[in-house]
Order: structure tokens, then C-alpha cells, then sequence
């Protein structure tokens, strides 16, 4: 099993950073995709993050893996591979990564989640930090405290989802983005998982956004279809949340 160190070191070559053209330390969100993999929505966030000041760290979990989309779109998607809660080791390796970088406050961090990256999220924010936990040989050596605020977006909370309403050990304010039509969840169990992570103690800004899942992405699956106008609503609520969380980027 993977340290996190040697998950980190899996990881980092398939990061994407954007930023500031500079070397001086600032915030940094990272950004988790969905089930489907890097699509065209999650650059456009980096962008907003980039103009707010911050550095975006995109972290591609299928990269290293050799995962292509049509393989986890019937294995990832589906549920039967790869779940939220053994994801959960890139996002505690990419906590740890990013804050060696000397361009990067590792006291100013910030995690993005989108449908699955979001399970993945929520999964590390939960779970017990125990010796092979979460997909990793060592999760408790990843210090938390810098994480000062998390971006969830349509988060998968379905029944794989077992600890969707288990307190989190560590709880920074929180955005939480609920699509109005999403066919993998309700309104209703979504306010639940809020106010679950209420009560832990963060600040919770729940948005029902009156679109599908995955709207703000660039295509029209199944159910899913793609709306313009609240994409825009998206990237502005995720740019003052960021300026919200480290006012002097």
C-alpha cells in the first residue's frame, strides 16, 4: 500500500497548476474532477482561482493510473471501481504535495470537489485516520489545519456514500453547491449531509443551483445537460468564496 509521500509522488506529474506569473506564497485550491475525469469545466475554475489571486492545482487521479475516459465511465461511474473513500488518499497526497511548494501558504489551503472529487473530499474529511485508511499506509501524517475552506459541487451522497453522515475531524467553512434536478440525490439528503457538517462546527452556504448534475460541464449525458447561464453563477460564487476565504490574495 502507498505511503502518501509515494502517492504524492504518483500524483504530481499529472498536476496542473495555474497561478500568478510569480514566486511569491500564496493561497492554493485544489481541484478534484468528477467520475468522468478531467473535462473542459475544471480550467475555467482555475482561471477564476488564478484571477482571485490564488494558485489552482488541478489533480488528475486517472493519469497516473493509465485510466482512460470510456474505461471509468463503466467502472468509476458506475461504482464499481475506485470509490470516494479510497480516493480519498490523492486528496490527503495533494494536500501534502502542494504544501512543500514554496509558492504555495500551506496555512491558506483550499479543496474543490465536482460529483465524485467531491465524495473523495468529504470521504478524507470523515474517515478515521488509521493505518490503511482512505487507500493510503499512513493518512494520519497529513496535517489538516491548513485547510481553510471546501467547494463541493453536486457531491456524490448516494448509498456508496457511508459516511456521508459521519461528523468530519476537521471543519472549515464550506460552500455546498446542490443541483435542483440532480438524479443522484435529493434536495432533501443533501440539506441533511449540510447540516450534518453544520453541527461539526464549519460555516455551511448551501446553494441549490435549479439545474442537472454536472451542469456546469461542457456536454449533455443521459440526464445531464449543460446550462450556460448558471455555469457563469458557479464561477462567480466560487471566485467570492475563494477572496471570502483569503481576503488579502
Amino acid at each position: 500500500m502507498d505511503t502518501v509521500v509515494a502517492r504524492w509522488a504518483q500524483l504530481e506529474p499529472h498536476v496542473h497548476v495555474v497561478g500568478p506569473d510569480d514566486d511569491k506564497r500564496r493561497p492554493a485550491v485544489l481541484l478534484f474532477h468528477g467520475c468522468g475525469g478531467l473535462r473542459a469545466h475544471l480550467p475555467r475554475y482555475a482561471e477564476a482561482a488564478k484571477a482571485a489571486g490564488w494558485r489552482a492545482v488541478i489533480v488528475d487521479s486517472y493519469g497516473p493510473r493509465g485510466w482512460g475516459r470510456p474505461f471509468t465511465l463503466t467502472t468509476v461511474c458506475t461504482g464499481l471501481l475506485f470509490r470516494g473513500y479510497e480516493r480519498a488518499g490523492d486528496v490527503l497526497a495533494a494536500i501534502h504535495g502542494i504544501s512543500q511548494r514554496p509558492d504555495v501558504d500551506s496555512a491558506q489551503l483550499a479543496l474543490g470537489g465536482w460529483s465524485h472529487g467531491g465524495w473523495a473530499v468529504m470521504e478524507m474529511m470523515s474517515e478515521t485516520p488509521e493505518p490503511g485508511r482512505m487507500g493510503v499506509a499512513d493518512p494520519a501524517s497529513v496535517d489538516l489545519s491548513g485547510v481553510k475552506a471546501v467547494w463541493l459541487a453536486y457531491s456524490y451522497i448516494g448509498p456508496w456514500a457511508f459516511n456521508r453522515m459521519k461528523p468530519w475531524r476537521h471543519c472549515p467553512r464550506v460552500l455546498a453547491l446542490t443541483a435542483k434536478r440532480d438524479h443522484l440525490t435529493t434536495v432533501r439528503n443533501a440539506e441533511r449531509v449540510n447540516a450534518m457538517i453544520r453541527d461539526c462546527g464549519s460555516e455551511v452556504e448551501s446553494w441549490v443551483a435549479d439545474g442537472t448534475h454536472a451542469f456546469d460541464e461542457p456536454t449533455n449525458n443521459g440526464p445531464m445537460r449543460h446550462h450556460p447561464e448558471l455555469t457563469e453563477e458557479a464561477l462567480r460564487r466560487f471566485t467570492a468564496f475563494l477572496k471570502d476565504s483569503a481576503p488579502h490574495a
